[in-house]
């Protein structure tokens, strides 16, 4: 999960609480235990003992409200603050004219030319039509990769390798670039914020005059992004940050606060190296994923854009028949490794993703990576009913996988055990109108029914 440190020390604070009484000493330490907590994720000092204080103000001073107890009310002044210093609400970029011209900065490693590539994924699910622009002049590879990058996603790329003035570049396309929706334009960096990277990024900001100026920052440099955003924001008038990097183990406190310095929101994550790895940065559901509270809205939203609606609503009747086969497991499988994996995916569900150890997802995330060899080696009966696979069908199949005769049993022992729990599900499923109903469940959210 992103902030993985952050998020176990914020729960470890808040479970604390709730084995004790809530009185002025808890609510110190708790307050203590946030400020330490965001500093080591490398807030800046100032910034996170003020959040703390005014937790343990609040805290102090406030009733309990409604039907709350005093720890559901104190952990829901914790989850308005975070919110708060994090921006509060999502600041959607909305694409009104056309094209909508997206300018990315920032230095060299930030990671601009991946994240143009992203963006442009995003921006195609949403279904517009995206250009992407290469005006690097800077980094040999630069053009390659972006070009690359463009091919893999299927919009179109516009650059020019030999040319060293990237204000050239955009005037030779700049009327061909009228019929997008979206225009992504990648801009060099360098090791510094110099004055020739502020001279070139001036020149082509007056040049290009784009709608967003979206500022690139990796998410493991710490509180020198806060210096850095703000020598942006004064070159360009930044509109805007993207934070990458945020997997694994980096702190990146610093970069999620280094909007704070341009009053400019974060706008999306990066939170992993696929190229469908970037997210809507949305505070409150954030801080809910921090705080162990999930994030369904997201994990639905990823559902759309991967699950097929038909499909979805035929497997759903399937499933109320028990008619559960090996492709229809194997497709599911599929399509939750386009949404992030195993893990992000628990992560993002209420009261799930922090009560399974790590340790488990991983076991389970290997496992499913064997049996995947070992399905690719039965026939198309075998996959549409697989109890005709007995011992002379199971070596076969090990044999022509790679693995042992015990991994394939195991396949076979979890799909039977999936497809019982499917066949007891099914009833509800078929009530619930199908798998694909994903507009009704978040209009449910929004009218507060699913308790999130």
């Amino acid at each position: 999960m992103v902030l993985d440190k952050l998020g176990k020390s914020l729960r470890g604070a808040l479970e604390r609480l709730t084995k004790s009484s809530v009185d002025v000493k808890s609510i110190k330490e708790l307050a203590r235990e946030v400020k330490r907590a965001l500093i080591e994720s490398d807030v800046n000092v100032p910034l996170a003992k003020s959040i703390a204080e005014r937790i343990k103000k609040r805290s102090l001073a406030e009733r309990t409200a409604g039907t709350l107890t005093a720890r559901e009310h104190t952990v829901n002044i914790v989850y308005e603050e975070l919110t708060k210093f994090l921006g509060k609400e999502y600041d959607e970029i909305k694409v009104k004219k056309k094209p909508t011209k997206i300018m990315l900065v920032g230095l060299f490693g930030a990671g601009k030319t991946t994240t143009a590539g992203k963006l442009a994924k995003f921006f195609k699910g949403e279904k517009k039509k995206v250009a992407l622009l290469q005006t690097d002049t800077w980094r040999p590879a630069a053009y390659d990769q972006l070009e690359q990058l463009s091919k893999r996603i299927r919009v179109p790329f516009f650059g020019e390798k030999k040319e060293k003035n990237p204000k050239k570049i955009y005037k030779k396309y700049k009327d061909k670039l009228k019929k997008f929706d979206v225009v992504i334009i990648d801009t060099a960096g360098r090791d510094a914020l110099n004055k020739e990277l502020i001279d070139e990024i001036e020149a082509l900001h007056r040049e290009i005059k784009p709608t967003e100026k979206l500022l690139v920052i990796s998410g493991d440099i710490g509180q020198a992004a806060q210096s850095q955003a703000q020598k942006f924001h004064d070159t360009v008038g930044i509109t805007g940050v993207i934070v990458t990097k945020l997997d694994g183990t980096a702190k990146g406190g610093g970069a999620i606060t280094a909007c704070s310095a341009t009053q400019a929101k974060v706008k999306f994550i990066g939170v992993g190296e696929k190229i469908s790895d970037l997210e809507k940065f949305k505070p409150k559901n954030f801080v809910g994923q921090l705080l162990g509270m999930g994030d369904l809205e997201t994990l639905l939203e990823k559902a759309e854009k991967v699950i097929d609606k038909e499909k979805a609503e035929k497997l759903a009747k399937k499933v109320v028949k028990g008619d559960f086969t090996l492709s229809d497991l194997f497709e599911q499988m599929g399509a939750m490794d386009k949404m992030g994996g195993l893990s992000q995916i628990t992560s993002m569900i209420p009261g799930l993703g922090n009560k399974i150890p790590k340790g488990m997802l991983k076991k389970q995330s290997e496992a499913m990576k064997v049996w995947k060899f070992a399905y690719d080696s039965m026939t198309i009966k075998e996959r549409e009913d697989p109890t005709i696979i007995k011992s002379a069908r199971i070596k076969r199949i090990a044999a022509g996988s790679g693995r042992s005769d015990h991994e394939v049993r195991d396949l076979l022992a979890k799909y039977k055990k999936m497809k019982k729990m499917m066949k007891a599900m099914g009833s509800g499923l078929g009530r619930a109108g199908g798998m694909g109903d994903m507009r009704a469940l978040k209009k449910m959210m929004k009218k507060g029914k699913l308790g999130i």
